[in-house]
């Protein structure tokens, strides 16, 4: 049976924005059919932390996956940004995604320590607790996507997708 990874992206939010960097993403990695995984994508979610938030676990309990990786848009970023942590409040959850494996050695991808106080972090957090609060040990990240280019798209594909690959291998 093939491992089944979950992609999550938002939709814009500012009037400027043609499009989500985070979605742009999800559509050109998915059509790789290369990956020995099922992806599935949950695309374009609503910009609200409480309605991003019921849609994913809602998936999350439907589908079972063995891994989920939420992705959002970071317009001053200029490299893939794997999240350490989400806050809410005064409490914070920690992924248990060894990241600096899961990092060494890409090219366009950082970790980074501030989900951004947004309702990507919002999100993040609330996939983090849903999980810890039932003892689901899948893997769960969250991504922050630069502005994409035809410059850097090819890096930023490349990094995302051996991110992907990375987590089914470290995670198995």
């Amino acid at each position: 049976m093939s491992k089944k990874v979950l992609l999550t992206s938002f939709s814009t939010w500012l009037p400027h924005q043609k499009s989500n960097s985070s979605d742009d993403l999800l559509h050109e990695v998915t059509k790789d059919d290369s990956f020995p995984a099922s992806l599935t994508t949950l695309r374009q979610l609503p910009v609200d932390i409480h309605q991003a938030s019921n849609l994913v676990i809602e998936r999350i309990n439907q589908l079972n996956p063995h891994l989920i990786i939420s992705c959002g848009m970071a317009e001053r970023r200029e490299i893939l940004t794997v999240e350490s942590q989400a806050r809410r409040e005064n409490h914070l959850i920690e992924t248990w995604v060894k990241l600096e494996r899961l990092t060494a050695g890409l090219k366009m991808t950082n970790i980074s320590h501030d989900a951004g106080k947004f309702v990507c972090e919002g999100l993040y957090y609330s996939l983090l607790k849903h999980l810890r609060d039932r003892r689901i040990q899948t893997p769960c990240i969250f991504v922050h996507v630069p502005l994409l280019s035809e410059q850097n798209l090819p890096d930023i594909k490349a990094d995302f997708s051996e991110i992907i690959n990375r987590l089914l291998i470290f995670e198995s």
